[in-house]
């Protein structure tokens, strides 16, 4: 909303949740776990109240607005996190090598890709939990960022260059994102 030169954005926080924030870091309180980020800008001005938290910016340039949407979108985000999750859906995909996909600590181990001897590791990020269960992988937590990256991780272990994707489709693919957790 534009009133007279200013740009704001407020965002209702629901029952259960609980937002503080100590200088420039909000810390995002809720069901499933907590969440912290710094908000610092010259411009833009993120406030805290009760029921709600609006990000702010008097007589905003382009910059400043797009600044004011990023911290609008990364506060639902936090918001959505701590009472719903985020959940990643992966399929592993072979033709004719089966690969063997195991959480090995805080990396994912994928053995026999394409027929190749070494293992291949994608790192795990704090906070996110990853479980293989026949051709299926879930990635799950309640920052969407770390869930995120988890994915792309996997996805990266088992790119080839130089291969056409259309025939040699082996891989692990990200096929369903969601922001509801399944328990």
């Amino acid at each position: 909303m534009t009133i007279a030169g200013k740009i704001e954005s407020t965002i209702a926080v629901p029952s259960g949740v609980s937002v503080s924030m100590t200088g420039t870091v909000v810390k995002v309180s809720g069901p499933k776990g907590e969440l912290s980020r710094n908000f610092a800008h010259p411009s833009v001005i993120v406030a805290v109240g009760e029921d709600e938290v609006s990000v702010s910016c008097e007589y905003p340039r382009v910059k400043e607005k797009a600044m004011v949407g990023t911290f609008y979108a990364h506060l639902r985000n936090m918001i959505r996190g701590v009472t719903e999750g985020y959940t990643y859906n992966l399929k592993i995909v072979f033709s004719h090598f089966p690969m063997k996909v195991a959480v090995k600590g805080d990396k994912v181990q994928i053995d026999n890709y394409m027929g190749g001897h070494a293992p291949r590791f994608a790192d795990i990020m704090p906070g996110v939990t990853v479980k293989v269960s026949g051709a299926d992988v879930t990635v799950t937590g309640i920052d969407i960022e770390k869930v995120g990256q988890t994915a792309a991780n996997l996805e990266k272990a088992t790119s080839r260059r130089g291969f056409d994707k259309r025939i040699f489709q082996d891989g692990i693919y990200i096929v369903q994102k969601s922001h509801k957790v399944k328990e």
